[in-house]
């Protein structure tokens, strides 16, 4: 797959330059066309209330949330003209519960998706749950930026966390353009199992030869640890070796129309330091 249709997740967060920055980063390795997407969205007002309060007002509030998109759209769009990008921006109004649906019947029309890490300490910006139930949803897969910056590079140094499942499987693939571009690749395995017939090649050998059929600069590595959990193992492996981006499967389970987000999931999610690109 190319990487030709890029969509960004659009705000008025402090975090928000640094998502553009890597959706430009790509757009620029792969001459792709960026589209910004910034939802204005109107909080849920309870029912209890609503005859109580003043139609005015909730005008007021529509356009006070209109104007902040407006506002960070056209942040996005200087950012790309300043870079000499192909690229648009889109604002739609929502409702507050309808704004992962909107924004995932968006996203399945692209090639990849680029969200934002939710900041625990920012109020108006990315909602927790946003990224990990567009990711769940949108069938595409996606590049979540931390909240606390990116590293210098993108997709440079890549670790593949690797567990031979379906949704790493579909990971790996996803990234391919990235990873065929990057300068060193590593499929890490953590804690492998062995294989029913006992097999004692590494978990990664196998895929990292379809890599390296590919011209992909791969190694394969394992680390068994006993002492702390895949998720920290990781971010060790992220922190000792530079890495400016982890390729992982999102994975999670069913409950009706929620997600229940699996551990090493969850906790990579909340403690990420670098970009990490996911597939579900």
């Amino acid at each position: 797959m190319a990487i030709k249709d890029i969509l960004v997740q659009v705000d008025g967060g402090k975090a928000a330059p640094a998502r553009y920055g890597t959706a430009m980063r790509l757009a620029q390795a792969h001459d792709a066309h960026v589209t910004g997407l910034c939802l204005a969205v109107e909080p849920p007002v309870p029912a209890t209330i609503l005859g109580m309060v003043p139609p005015e007002v909730f005008t007021t509030q529509r356009q006070v949330v209109l104007e902040q998109a407006e506002s960070a759209m056209a942040q996005f769009r200087l950012g790309i003209e300043k870079a000499g990008l192909k690229g648009d921006g889109r604002i739609v109004q929502v409702l507050g519960a309808d704004d992962v649906d909107v924004f995932v019947e968006h996203a399945r029309h692209v090639d990849i998706v680029i969200l934002g890490q939710s900041d625990p300490d920012e109020i108006a910006a990315v909602r927790p749950g946003f990224a990990a139930d567009v990711v769940m949803g949108c069938g595409r897969p996606a590049i979540v930026v931390p909240f606390t910056g990116v590293p210098a590079t993108f997709g440079q140094r890549v670790l593949i966390a690797w567990n031979g499942s379906r949704e790493a499987t579909r990971a790996v693939n996803d990234a391919m353009p990235i990873l065929e571009q990057a300068h060193a690749v590593t499929v890490l395995s953590v804690n492998p199992t062995m294989s029913s017939d006992g097999n004692r090649r590494d978990p990664g050998a196998d895929i990292s030869l379809h890599l390296a059929r590919h011209g992909v600069k791969v190694t394969a590595a394992r680390t068994i640890t006993r002492d702390i959990s895949v998720s920290d193992a990781i971010l060790a492996d992220i922190a000792d070796n530079g890495i400016d981006l982890l390729v992982m499967g999102a994975y999670g389970h069913s409950r009706l129309r929620e997600f229940a987000l699996g551990g090493v999931t969850r906790e990579l999610l909340a403690h990420m330091t670098a970009p990490v690109l996911m597939s579900h």
